[in-house]
């Protein structure tokens, strides 16, 4: 049954969102549990699909009994195995905090949001887990849609956000699409092994060059990279406190997995180095997003909006050690991806812990928290620490392979990259401190108590960020020993 886990965890959340509205028709409160229930099941799933991995194998599933090329083929490596039980333990601690929040915010449509969370979910493992480039496009897009749908659900602003996401999130799905029909027309597979077998004789077309072009710069849409980012501010912002924790921490994650697939997967560490210096680019692209990402952070007022640009650059950062094309800059940026993906969530809680409850939008808003939250400060403190990238936080440990990876590679402008979004990090971090700090002339208000969920979310992502620094040596060895690509 262990060659089935990676299709169970696909169906899992697929058929609770099909069924989700027939079940719920009488009790709407029911989808929030239902969707609990799920995603729990997920993650220890997940965990048990990881162990087997490690002690087996990867994993292959030919659906319908085609075998690759011919069908389509799932493969459960020990890369996609590591993002998955990020991806099932994040969705679930989502649910847990859209369950105090969502109520309030959409007002009867509570059992559409909690279908469109686990259409998201379910999606977003077909990314994980195929070897298809078609099929890779599909699920792209089916999550997408349930992004835009869980973004617009706020009206006001939000649905102008989701609408700008939709123009950009489309231009991108149409040309990675045009790249992969171009690959197909040279190649006449679809199947990343299959393709990666007739490339290296191919690599002189012109199609060949266009499509990768294309597809990398439809993903780089996806995954909001520097330039291609204006989508990801506003809709961040702008969407339910509910929906930005998810959003935030997994959606761009799962594309840039799938921009690594078709560099390692596809191309090859050797093809992308040597022949077409993809990685070289995507090392500048890295470095230029980390700058300028932290850079507009910095200039923002608005919580969400600094941490929304704080996550574009961190997507640089993870560029920069992919690019470095050795196995410690690649150890380094998969380790720096768990960790942002869980810095992220726990920003996007707190910020809506701020909102829900404070009423905090704005940096200046932030002395509220301050006076009536203690344990809030304690929590931003430490994801803080991990988003500047101090000790003894995983958010330290990611760059420091990367730093390592670089210096390998005597690529120092990378490692000044690192350094100098680093600091400005710090420097926005010091900026809401200080707003948490200043002292105001305001008569001091009484909230009621903070929600038991809302602690549990965000105490636990605090957590997780100190738990993967002193965890980080045994979790980068599992990287190296179990989802590093092939030939690097």
């Amino acid at each position: 049954m262990s060659h089935q886990l990676p299709v169970i965890l696909f169906l899992l959340p697929l058929f609770a969102a099909i069924s989700m509205p027939v079940l719920c028709l009488k009790h709407r409160h029911w989808s929030h549990r239902i969707a609990l229930a799920i995603l729990a099941v997920m993650a220890l799933v997940s965990i048990v699909n990881l162990y087997n991995v490690i002690e087996h194998g990867e994993v292959r599933y030919m659906f319908s009994g085609w075998v690759a090329p011919l069908g389509i083929e799932w493969v459960a490596d020990g890369l996609s195995s590591i993002v998955l039980v990020l991806l099932s333990v994040l969705g679930f601690l989502g649910v847990v905090f859209a369950g105090t929040t969502s109520p309030k915010a959409l007002d009867g449509r509570i059992v559409h949001y909690y279908t469109l969370i686990l259409l998201l979910i379910s999606a977003m493992v077909g990314v994980v887990f195929t070897r298809d480039l078609f099929n890779l496009f599909v699920f792209l897009e089916v999550a997408a849609i349930a992004s835009y749908a869980l973004i617009g659900v706020a009206g006001g602003r939000a649905l102008f956000a989701a609408f700008r996401y939709l123009i950009l999130g489309t231009l991108g799905a149409s040309l990675y699409l045009l790249g992969v029909s171009y690959l197909y027309a040279v190649t006449g597979t679809l199947n990343m092994a299959d393709m990666a077998d007739k490339l290296p004789f191919l690599l002189s077309s012109k199609a060949v060059v266009g499509g990768l072009l294309f597809m990398f710069i439809g993903l780089g849409i996806k995954m909001a990279l520097v330039p291609f980012h204006a989508w990801m501010p506003d809709a961040y912002t702008y969407a339910p406190s509910s929906t930005s924790p998810i959003l935030a921490s997994l959606v761009t994650k799962v594309a840039l997995l799938a921009w690594v697939r078709i560099i390692f997967w596809v191309l090859s560490a050797s093809i992308a180095i040597y022949d077409i210096p993809i990685l070289l680019l995507v090392e500048i692209v890295g470095a230029l997003a980390a700058v300028i990402g932290a850079s507009l952070a910095l200039a923002q007022r608005n919580i969400k909006m600094i941490f929304a640009y704080g996550g574009v650059s961190h997507i640089g950062i993870i560029l920069i050690g992919i690019g470095q094309g050795n196995q410690t800059g690649f150890a380094g940026g998969i380790f720096y991806l768990l960790n942002d993906a869980v810095m992220q969530a726990a920003l996007f809680f707190l910020a809506g812990v701020a909102f829900c409850h404070y009423g905090v939008r704005t940096v200046e808003d932030m002395a509220r928290v301050g006076k009536q939250a203690p344990w809030l400060t304690v929590c931003l403190i430490i994801v803080g620490l991990g988003m500047i990238g101090l000790p003894p936080t995983g958010g330290f440990f990611g760059k420091w392979y990367i730093i390592l990876g670089a210096l390998d590679e005597g690529n120092y402008i990378s490692v000044a990259a690192v350094l100098l979004s680093t600091l400005l990090t710090l420097a926005y971090f010091v900026k809401l401190f200080e707003g948490i700090f200043r002292q105001t002339t305001r008569s001091e208000v009484k909230y009621s108590e903070i929600p038991f969920s809302f602690k549990l979310t965000l105490g636990v992502t605090s957590a997780a960020i100190l738990i993967l620094g002193l965890l980080s040596a045994p979790i980068v060895q599992l990287i190296l020993s179990h989802a590093l690509p092939p030939g690097l």
